[in-house]
């Protein structure tokens, strides 16, 4: 019986550790050829040197339990290291089939602190290092599908965060990067689909060394499993990548242990239309001062959905 992503080839950026290192060997338990991609640095917030170590960790896990694994050490948010890690793929395994984008990094603080390297070190890893590897591996697919004459096989599969949805007080930047990313997600998702090439996003909640500080008062379960473990995210995103897959694009998923919800699109909540050619203030003052009076103070419109989403799920 054949894997379901036997002889396919996959990319995961940030996989020595955390998350990366989850999916990375979950790609490869199903059946794909995987280029490990870990910049190596050892502070959360993308400081100390690049280190071949935990990509090449991952790896020889992967070869130890049989599968095909390339290391590549290439900062994703450098352009030209980008194009190199597709270019790896391709010239190891033929072609790439996968691609998932996990490298990020944190650097927290309020919005009236923070600094603009603090800004733009996040905004860079996050999405532009997502930008970075969609490009060439969408141009790869693109030629291949024109050489064809037919679609070919793609998968994209990037990383947001609960942030974006409801807002994280120390992290604008890092909020900012992971809407960035969901509206890269779906333009990619309409841009690449005539070459048969899905996109999907991801909002995982997983204990690893990003969210040290967010789970800090959840400790470890005793006894059974933690629900807050990488390998609880991981079979979604082989799911995602996998060809049982094909018809889901442009979807935003929240996951964690024992739990997939998918995320609409923003609906209209309300709507108010002008009795006149146009809105005067007052009329605006009439109108929406009262709506957003019966609103509890301070509670925004994500806040809201995603306190629905949760409760729903039974995850309050």
């Amino acid at each position: 019986m054949s894997l379901p992503l036997e002889g396919l080839s996959a990319i995961v950026t940030g996989a020595g550790r955390g998350l990366g290192r989850a999916e990375a060997l979950e790609l490869a338990r199903l059946g794909a050829a995987v280029v490990v991609n870990d910049y190596g640095q050892p502070g959360r917030d993308g400081s100390g040197g690049a280190s071949t170590g935990p990509a090449e960790e991952v790896a020889a896990e992967i070869r130890a339990a049989g599968g095909r694994a390339l290391v590549h050490t290439g900062d994703v948010s450098d352009h030209r290291q980008a194009r190199e890690l597709v270019e790896s793929a391709i010239g190891a395994f033929g072609k790439l089939d996968i691609l998932v984008n996990n490298a990020g990094i944190l650097r927290d603080r309020m919005v009236f602190s923070m600094s603009e390297d603090e800004w733009d070190s996040v905004i860079r890893v996050h999405l532009k290092g997502h930008f970075n590897t969609i490009r060439f591996a969408s141009a790869h697919w693109r030629e291949r599908s024109k050489t064809a004459g037919a679609p070919v096989y793609g998968r994209i599969v990037n990383t947001s965060s609960e942030a974006f949805l409801a807002g994280s007080a120390g992290q604008p930047n890092y909020a900012a990067a992971k809407g960035g990313i969901v509206g890269l997600t779906t333009s990619s998702a309409q841009a690449l689909t005539r070459y048969g090439v899905t996109a999907n996003v991801i909002c995982p909640r997983a204990r690893t060394r990003m969210t040290e500080d967010v789970f800090a008062g959840l400790d470890r379960p005793e006894q059974g499993p933690d629900p807050l473990a990488p390998e609880h995210v991981a079979p979604l995103v082989g799911y995602l990548a996998s060809p049982a897959a094909g018809h889901i694009n442009g979807q935003l998923l929240v996951v964690h242990g024992g739990m997939v919800a998918i995320v609409e699109r923003p609906r209209v909540q309300a709507q108010f239309d002008t009795k006149q050619d146009a809105f005067t203030y007052d009329e605006l003052d009439g109108l929406l001062t009262p709506y957003y009076a019966d609103r509890p103070q301070g509670e925004t419109f994500a806040a809201t959905e995603v306190l629905a989403l949760r409760k729903r799920n039974g995850t309050d």
